[in-house]
């Protein structure tokens, strides 16, 4: 009928719903939205589902879990969040919906958001604790590098280390330090490294750059890959004002590549001047106590006093003795030098080997020992010196005159009498005892005066 109402178009639920649906995704295909997180969910699909809030209204968004690796830091309820992607409609429920394809957070940029996420986060487990550090070793002898094989850092590495100690043995296992895939890298490298065995100490970084450059060294893969390390890790990445999450997780941490070679790689002219500061200490300590021996010696010398023969064949057998104490203590000492030199020779001409590790971990003990049998070796001589002064003290005349014996001698010429035919009746004699002296008149002379 002319002029009566239209034809009455008839939806169903889902019919109407899939045209809303189509209208609002050709209308907002590419939106940039703004709002708070909240009833944030992730389900065990790994897509997240939360609403997104201002003061007056909200809207619910789906993060599927393909655009959530992108995400470098994890959704929190109340984080403000400026999100872009499409509006769209869920037809079983007939809400509309924003299909997120990219997200940051608001005011602090997602990389730093990040880290500081991430760094939480393994603090709390413990990863960064000082009782996990290991101390580096004294002396490595095999050093592995996990960097680009390209960059400044690997030869910084390599020419400090060499300079330091020259033969040192550094092996690189060359990586990707920046872009998509180097994280990944990074850790295999060095999970490759502690299967293959060998290592003393890793060291893992690259030169300087950007936040984005660095970020492969944020990442929980390699933070974890050094935590899981069985070798002492240094970390030596950027400038001395970068610092990273490998920094904190790291045994030790380097400011620059360069600085990592110097606290890994000792320097060979240092060990060499502290091992001769340690000889001529040696030595010195040595000649003051030969010395101080010597003078106690000449001293006893001197005080003994007896100007016959005996005497003169006991202070003989001093000196004899003392030569060859003097002899021994040379020996002694120059086996000492020669273990020295030998030692100082195999550092300078060898390359630094377990054995020299080992060698040099247990001077202290070696110097032990050799402070132990220098006392042992004077004592011995001190001992035999006394003997000797028993010796001469127990065959002095003085001794023998103690014992009731005497010395007769002609008067006054004083010719000692070794015989009763050495004299005649009506001379005199002088008689020395133990103690005082007889001016005596010969009556008689015979070989047996007195009577059995």
């Amino acid at each position: 009928m002319p002029g009566g109402p239209p034809p009455r178009a008839l939806y169903t639920v889902s019919a109407l719903t899939a045209l809303l649906r189509l209208h609002i995704e050709s209308a907002f295909p590419d939106v940039w939205v703004e709002g708070e997180v909240s009833n944030l969910r992730v389900p065990t699909s790994g897509h997240a589902y939360f609403t997104l809030k201002d003061a007056n209204s909200q809207i619910r968004a789906v993060l599927f879990r393909s655009a959530g690796r992108a995400l470098r830091f994890a959704l929190q309820d109340g984080m403000q969040l400026i999100c872009r992607g499409r509006v769209t409609v869920y037809e079983p429920r007939g809400d509309y919906q924003v299909i997120v394809e990219h997200a940051e957070p608001k005011g602090v940029g997602a990389l730093q958001l990040a880290f500081e996420q991430l760094k939480e986060r393994l603090a709390a487990e413990g990863l960064f604790e000082q009782a996990r550090k290991r101390p580096l070793p004294f002396l490595p002898h095999r050093i592995g590098v996990v960097t680009s094989p390209t960059g400044a850092a690997v030869r910084d590495i390599i020419q400090v280390a060499r300079k330091r100690f020259p033969g040192i043995e550094i092996v690189l296992n060359p990586v990707a330090v920046q872009g998509e895939h180097a994280a990944g890298e990074i850790a295999r490298a060095i999970e490759e490294l502690n299967e293959l065995g060998g290592f003393d100490v890793l060291i893992v970084g690259r030169g300087g750059g950007s936040l984005e450059d660095l970020w492969p060294f944020n990442e929980e893969i390699v933070a974890r890959a050094i935590a899981a390390s069985r070798i002492p890790v240094v970390s030596a990445v950027g400038h001395e004002i970068d610092y990273t999450i490998a920094d904190f997780v790291a045994d030790v941490r380097a400011p620059t590549p360069s600085a990592a070679a110097e606290l890994v790689v000792r320097d060979r002219r240092d060990l060499l001047g502290r091992a001769k500061s340690l000889w001529e200490r040696t030595a010195q300590a040595m000649r003051t106590d030969l010395r101080d021996r010597r003078a106690r010696v000449e001293a006893e010398r001197r005080g003994l006093l007896d100007p016959t023969a005996l005497v003169a064949r006991a202070m003989q057998r001093r000196d004899d003795l003392e030569m060859r104490l003097r002899l021994a203590q040379a020996n002694r000492l120059g086996g000492v030098r020669a273990a020295v030199e030998a030692l100082r020779q195999e550092v300078m001409l060898r390359s630094p080997v377990q054995r020299i590790q080992r060698g040099l971990a247990t001077l202290p003990h070696l110097q032990l020992r050799l402070h132990q049998r220098m006392r042992t070796a004077l004592e011995l001589g001190r001992r035999s010196l006394q003997e000797a002064v028993g010796a001469v003290q127990a065959l002095s005349p003085l001794a023998i005159l103690a014992r009731g014996y005497s010395i007769t001698r002609r008067w006054p010429d004083l010719t000692i009498l070794r015989a009763a035919s050495d004299a005649a009746p009506g001379e005199t004699v002088h008689v020395r005892l133990a103690s005082g002296e007889l001016l005596c008149e010969i009556r008689r002379v015979g070989e047996k005066l007195l009577p059995d």
